[in-house]
């Protein structure tokens, strides 16, 4: 991810709000609960996390991620927006990692993914490491690239040969494997394409 990132970290928000659509549809929904916790898995530059703790003023916010360089570049951009004391990130894997050490935090009340998914290997390994992070009466949110399945077959075409230059796979499965994470613990799914499939929204409420 380094080799990915190393580069495209210094352009990598000014290129990618134009077609990361729904991050911000993401954010408005996380309504964390005073004094909450929230959680980014694959925090990138840190563009959402300060979007979100700028939004929800009242909650502290953490983030996780594998690349070194995408974390140099977010803890960059958090100290320039004076969001230090409200925003910590750590390096860590999607699929396993312990938050307890890293944050001081077990568990969050507020668990999310934006345009993660589609770029780790072992995808359904994360949806459940997320999913475990959650705090009683925690939520966890995601988008991600849906299956453009109410868009013309030539754009889908484009589109996914795109992204694949980018090491970027859509998962047709996604709705399956969120819905499938219920649980008596995990008791409320909700998924919803947006953008007539361009993406996908989903979250996933412990009871």
């Amino acid at each position: 991810m380094d080799a990915i990132y190393r580069g495209q970290r210094h352009v990598y928000d000014w290129t990618r709000k134009y077609y990361l659509l729904a991050r911000d549809e993401l954010i408005d929904a996380l309504v964390p609960p005073r004094g909450g916790t929230v959680l980014e898995i694959g925090c990138g530059t840190g563009r959402n996390l300060i979007a979100a703790a700028r939004a929800w003023p009242e909650a502290r916010f953490f983030g996780i991620d594998i690349s070194e360089a995408m974390l140099e570049t977010a803890r960059t951009n958090i100290a320039r927006a004076g969001l230090t004391g409200r925003i910590t990130v750590a390096a860590g894997d999607a699929t396993h990692f312990d938050p307890k050490p890293l944050f001081g935090v077990a568990r969050f009340d507020r668990v999310f993914l934006s345009y993660t998914l589609s770029m780790i290997p072992d995808w359904r390994g994360a949806l459940v490491e997320a999913a475990d992070k959650l705090a009683p009466g925690g939520r966890l949110e995601l988008v991600d690239f849906g299956q453009q399945e109410h868009l013309p077959r030539w754009w889908r075409a484009l589109l996914f040969a795109w992204l694949r230059h980018f090491h970027v796979s859509p998962r047709a499965q996604l709705f399956e494997v969120v819905e499938g994470l219920r649980s008596p613990g995990l008791p409320i799914a909700r998924t919803v394409p947006r953008y007539r499939g361009y993406a996908w929204r989903a979250n996933l409420a412990r009871g």
